[in-house]
């Protein structure tokens, strides 16, 4: 099949392209008339903050389940100042009349009755500080939320003495990532040492391009059915540049190998497509399968991360098996050829890259300019025209990483410990790693959400950023002292700042009742989960003790906490699932149970390191400094899509190693020759996609968002670990010692299993050879 697939694409490689052409306008221009949305709420089945949230629905109006912002505003002259009062009187107005996708918006005034806790009383600032809360419906879309935000900000009086902060996640503009440029550009620069020409480093990132292109917008349309966050698409980038660049490379890399041994540009693609191309299948389809893995979660939220970043990982994943044969077929002998005039204009493109991704666009036009004046100026200057030859490849048992490979089979023990240690040192900290939200404390200084937090905070504490709701429903006859035995327990609890007293849903027949409770932490302090797993476990229990009241802990910051519990009781769950699914795999494609048991242990241990260095740098605060960030837990979906997309990744480098070792094994016998031919042969190709890899990844250090650092991070750290201390140290050392055993399969298990070709021939049916290509079939035109 796949040769049949390599074989047609390559021959009909106009269709192909003008297809991929045609199918992303038409798609683009569905996605534009039918839009796209993205939400942020987090809808939890059969917990706590669920049933709190049907309460508020049900007997308040949703008065408290929406999705709520602050507004801060400071005067110098006091916020009851006659003046202030007036402007921010008609602002409110102004707001509470304004109208998100058809819905009303609601905002509580500091000024209406009841709102004098909203004014601050205490401290230095005391009367110069209040604040009001704006609420929407927790399912509007994200983009829609930001215009309101616009909107509001717009409508802010100009007092003198007077500042106002619109605050929360739900208004803070979400500027899209630049740094993907940082890794394009080096990556143009790794792709031309690889390769040694500037046509095949271009194909990699052209395919990775066209298929997150496609990806995204795919996953626009999906929005309109699945729930997606606003950082989904952010984080689909990503993983399409990380995993479009490899599989691409991998193909380029085994085309380039065919060619070198004789075989014309139509077979040598055929022959990608039926060894590499496979590969790229499995590898691919693990990666989806493991993102898919987290819908059965149950969460909209996770749900809405993993779909977007399967459909970018399976756009990428179908492109390097039809659009690349295409191009190939295209660049045609063109591949092997590299000119001054092509190395110094991608020289330039790498800088306007690095360029653009620090914020320089002007440097990027620059160097655009740069290189197109290069290409002009060749067609009159020769020296830019001529060809920059390229060095023989060196025998595989000439190469550094076969001498590499030797010196681990002669010291097995050594380097497996040496590997099993380091990792294990590095993994140390995952075992404190609390998964909970950060809060808008870790934002950048200079934003709005940011700033309106520090005042909050400055004048009311640091629980006020994370108000915790409690509400309950008054079956008849209820005893109205029991109420205030709740107001009680909760305002005598050491946790708890203020407590309000309850209030009613209607004074006359009341059927629900609720309390605002002000932490005295912030939202993502331990300190805060304790309070709210305490007050329900101990405080309200004990305070509802013999009365028919059922009263449940609600609001953001109990949902955040559901949230991270809900997720890390099924982490266990669904790491268990993907290495199950992740051994099945290896097992039937390589028919040994050690080879694919190796691989699940060692892809944990290096996925473990990762994790303890993301808890290390980002919950421990030791980056802090580096990178201006405070320490903070770790959002609880982060370590499921590392899980998911480095999993997937480590069987990517897996199957392209051992397949090659297979091969050897298969044709000498020779365990350790095999292992040490497989490691030279795939050495370069693994270096070079691990290096792109963790520079795409780690540019994301420098965007704002400290998740996308944190992702970024995590993802950079266990590829650069799966690339170095498992591929060349650990997997040697291991096969060194087991010999001939990795390939030991039970046979009646053998007699079960499906004969499954990762890295093989080419299919029945497949074009023979055709014959090498002549010398003049090789002369190339300038380009």
């Amino acid at each position: 099949m796949f040769a049949r697939l390599g074989s047609w694409c390559f021959r009909r490689r106009k269709t192909v392209v003008v297809a991929w052409i045609v199918g992303l306008v038409v798609f683009g221009g569905v996605m534009s008339a039918a839009g796209t949305e993205s939400r942020s709420e987090f809808e939890l089945p059969n917990v706590e903050s669920r049933r709190g949230n049907d309460i508020f629905d049900e007997h308040f109006g949703g008065q408290g389940s929406g999705l709520t912002a602050p507004i801060v505003f400071q005067a110098d002259q006091g916020v009851d100042d006659p003046e202030v009062r007036q402007a921010m009187e008609e602002f409110f107005a102004e707001v509470d009349a304004m109208t998100i996708d058809g819905e009303d918006v609601a905002i509580s005034s500091p000024y209406a009755a009841g709102g004098e806790r909203q004014i601050a009383e205490e401290g230095p600032l005391a009367g110069q500080i209040a604040f009001a809360e704006v609420e929407v419906p927790d399912d509007i879309d994200q983009e829609l939320a930001f215009d309101l935000g616009e909107d509001i900000r717009a409508a802010a009086p100009d007092v003198e003495g007077l500042r106002l902060e619109v605050g929360g996640q739900l208004f803070a503009e979400f500027d899209p990532p630049t740094s993907e440029a940082i890794g394009l550009g080096f990556a143009v620069v790794v792709l031309i040492v690889a390769f040694g020409s500037v046509l095949a480093m271009g194909l990699p990132i052209g395919v990775a391009i066209g298929g997150i292109a496609f990806g995204l917008v795919t996953g626009g349309l999906l929005s309109n059915i699945v729930s997606m966050p606003d950082v989904a698409a952010t984080l689909a980038i990503m993983i399409g540049l990380g995993v479009g660049i490899d599989y691409a490379l991998l193909i380029v890399t085994r085309f380039r190998e065919n060619l070198h041994r004789g075989h014309d540009h139509h077979d040598a693609a055929v022959i990608a497509l039926d060894t590499a191309g496979r590969s790229v299948i499995f590898a691919g389809t693990t990666v989806v399968v493991s993102l898919l893995g987290m819908v059965i979660i149950g969460i909209d939220f996770v749900a809405g991360l993993a779909v977007s970043a399967a459909t970018v990982a399976a756009c990428t994943m179908v492109a390097s098996v039809t659009l690349l044969p295409a191009l190939l077929g295209f660049a045609g002998s063109r591949l092997e050829v590299t000119r001054r005039r092509g190395l110094i204009a991608a020289g330039f493109l790498a800088v306007g890259l690095v360029g653009a991704g620090l914020g320089a666009a002007p440097l990027f036009l620059l160097t655009v300019v740069a290189a197109v004046v290069v290409i002009l100026a060749s067609l009159v200057a020769q020296p830019l025209r001529q060809r920059v030859l390229e060095r023989e490849p060196k025998p595989l048992n000439e190469t550094a990483a076969y001498r590499w490979s030797r010196v681990i089979q002669h010291h097995p023990w050594r380097s497996a410990l040496a590997g099993l240690a380091a990792l294990g040192v590095l993994a140390l900290p995952v075992f404190g790693m609390r998964l909970a939200f950060a809060d808008e404390g870790n934002l950048q200084e200079d934003t709005d959400a940011r700033q309106a937090y520090d005042l909050l905070a400055e004048g009311f504490g640091p629980g006020f950023n994370g108000v915790v709701l409690v509400a309950t429903e008054l079956p008849d006859g209820a005893d109205p002292a029991a109420l205030e035995a709740v107001s009680a327990a909760l305002d005598a609890d050491p946790g708890v700042e203020f407590a309000s007293q309850p209030r009613l849903n209607d004074p006359d027949g009341p059927t629900a009742a609720m309390w605002r409770v002000v932490p005295a932490t912030a939202p993502q302090d331990e300190d805060t989960t304790d309070l709210v797993n305490r007050l329900r476990d101990e405080v309200i229990p004990a305070a509802t003790e013999g009365t028919r009241l059922d009263p449940a802990v609600t609001g953001q910051t109990a949902v955040g906490v559901d949230f991270s519990t809900f997720i890390g009781d099924r982490l266990p769950y669904f790491f268990a699932a993907v290495i199950g699914l992740s051994f099945l795999l290896l097992m039937i494609v390589f028919r040994s149970l050690l080879v694919p048991l190796k691989a699940a242990v060692m892809n944990l241990l290096s996925i473990g390191a990762a994790f303890g260095v993301v808890v290390a740098a980002f919950q421990w605060g030791w980056a802090g400094p580096l990178l201006d960030i405070e320490s903070a837990p770790i959002e609880p979906w982060m370590p499921m899509m590392l899980f998911a997309i480095v999993f997937g990744l480590s069987m990517d480098y897996e199957v392209f190693l051992l397949s090659r070792v297979r091969e050897e094994y298969d044709r000498t016998g020779d365990n350790n020759t095999a292992v040490a031919d497989g490691l030279a042969a795939t050495a370069r190709v693994i270096t070079a996609a691990a290096a792109i890899m963790v520079v795409v990844f780690g540019s994301f250090l420098l965007e704002d968002d400290r998740a996308i650092k944190v992702f970024g991070v995590g993802l950079a750290t266990a590829i650069f670990l799966d690339a170095t201390v498992v591929r060349m140290l650990l997997v040697p050392a291991t096969m060194e010692l087991l010999g001939g055993a990795n390939w030991w399969l039970p046979r009646w298990l053998g007699r079960l299993l499906p004969r499954v070709r990762v890295e093989g021939g080419a299919d029945e049916g497949a074009p023979p050879p055709s014959p090498p290509e002549t010398q003049r079939d090789r002369e190339l035109e300038p380009v």
